[in-house]
């Protein structure tokens, strides 16, 4: 063999479809770099939509929690237990039954691109107290002063009040001020407190009912903790796409394009916080909120952020696909096109994410994902020279793009239908490429071809 038939060979053996095959590979584990970069673009717009939802949720009052009546107490220590319990404080005693309802209405705000779910409530939170045996609970030494006892109500955010808040009790309406036995603000559980005095019926041992109501806007999320030994809560809405969330899920509940439904019901046994305490047992009723959010029924930002995450898998059927369009039409597709292939697959994302900013995500995944697929049959058309080839580029890349879809609609059986449809993939590209010399070079003449090694010339 002479040094000519040699470099032939060499030649050949260096543009073999195995190693072609594991250049594809690489080129697909190269594209994660653009894929980060687009990551980035849409961490971005997602971080300023978040940024927007804050300040005019902020302005709206933000998150609610709402504490129903509460009995609080101030309390003094006699000189010689001080040096066991503290000097004063505040005590609580909980009704033994609460029952509240919410009526809803929202709102969407708009900024640019942006829009906000605001909301403004109608509360109304009864109250059952029974006082005898009170207190039961009180620190050693500690005297409760009942002439300054109060019914406190409690809200996270008292800019988001519309009205002034009332207290019902005994036939009579007392409007709520600024709570004077709140004590410390707990951590835990930050909330403004305000509060009436009724001497008349907060008295030792005896049994009263009182209604509170309030009217308060806010954004995101409405929630009533847990105030009473047993609570019951009835929330009604017009909102399609609620989230119930919190310590407790509603018993029962209905949705619909017209709005939502939920009822709790929370035993005394299941909220676990005892029935009297010093203030810091409010604190402790964080766990035991029934919540409601207020969400977007199909959140653009989260939808293409999911299908980024998918990007190099995807990018790998697409290069997979035109390397069995190269192997069958016996013609060579330079690494530099299968690049381009992959950056319009991350274009994709970017229109993805800018046409779902302005018309929704589904509408904007079939304007990006068929321009995609126009331009990447297209693509395969120019590259074999062949419309048959476009046309079987067209059909295969639709399907993908739809895949691509159905994957991210799935959520909780994403993996699974990705994971058996990536080995399918896999399986047919076995099928299709059995046939392949992966030693031997592509020729003009077919498939899977050794190129013949050229005469020598004397």
């Amino acid at each position: 063999m002479n040094s000519s038939s040699l470099a032939v060979q060499i030649r050949n053996r260096s543009r073999s479809m195995g190693l072609k095959l594991l250049l594809v590979s690489g080129l697909a584990l190269l594209m994660a770099i653009p894929a980060i970069f687009v990551n980035n673009v849409v961490e971005e717009r997602t971080n300023r939509a978040q940024s927007v939802i804050q300040e005019i949720g902020g302005r709206a009052g933000g998150p609610q929690t709402f504490l129903g009546p509460t009995l609080a107490i101030p309390y003094s220590v006699s000189p010689q237990y001080k040096a066991v319990s503290p000097a004063s404080g505040t005590y609580v005693v909980f009704p033994t039954k609460g029952e509240a309802g919410l009526k809803v209405r929202t709102q969407e705000r708009h900024r640019s691109l942006f829009k906000v779910p605001v909301y403004e409530t109608d509360l109304r939170l009864d109250a059952t107290f029974d006082l005898a045996g009170v207190p039961s609970a009180a620190p050693v030494g500690a005297e409760l002063v009942w002439t300054r006892a109060e019914i406190m109500i409690g809200a996270s955010d008292a800019r988001g009040a519309l009205t002034d808040g009332t207290v019902t009790a005994n036939g009579k309406t007392f409007t709520l001020v600024p709570a004077e036995n709140a004590g410390t603000q707990n951590s835990r559980l930050p909330l403004t407190y305000f509060g009436v005095r009724i001497p008349e019926i907060t008295q030792p041992n005896t049994t009263f009912n009182v209604s509170a109501n309030l009217r308060f806007s806010g954004a995101q999320r409405l929630a009533v903790l847990a105030y009473g030994k047993s609570t019951h809560l009835i929330a009604e809405g017009d909102w399609p796409s609620p989230g119930f969330a919190g310590g407790f899920l509603p018993a029962k509940r209905t949705i619909s394009a017209q709005g939502f439904t939920g009822e709790w019901s929370v035993p005394f046994i299941a909220r676990g916080i005892p029935a009297e305490g010093t203030i810091t047992a409010v604190g402790n009723l964080d766990q035991t909120a029934m919540a409601i959010s207020f969400v977007e029924m199909a959140d653009t930002y989260q939808s293409v952020s999911r299908s980024v995450k998918y990007a190099l898998l995807f990018i790998g059927l697409l290069f997979l696909a035109y390397f069995v369009f190269e192997t069958t039409a016996g013609k060579r597709v330079h690494p530099a096109q299968y690049v381009l292939v992959g950056v319009a697959h991350m274009i994709f994302y970017l229109l993805l994410l800018s046409f779902a900013e302005r018309i929704g995500f589904n509408w904007g995944f079939l304007l990006a994902g068929s321009a995609t697929v126009a331009l990447l049959s297209a693509n395969a058309g120019w590259i074999f020279s062949s419309r048959a080839q476009g046309l079987r580029a067209f059909f295969l890349f639709s399907l993908l793009y739809f895949f691509i879809y159905l994957l991210l609609r799935l959520e909780d059986n994403a993996l699974l239908v990705g994971a058996v449809a990536s080995f399918l993939a896999v399986a047919a590209v076995m099928y299709f490429t059995r046939n392949i010399d992966w030693y031997g070079s592509i020729s003009s003449g077919g498939t899977g071809t050794t190129a013949t090694a050229e005469p020598d010339h004397v």
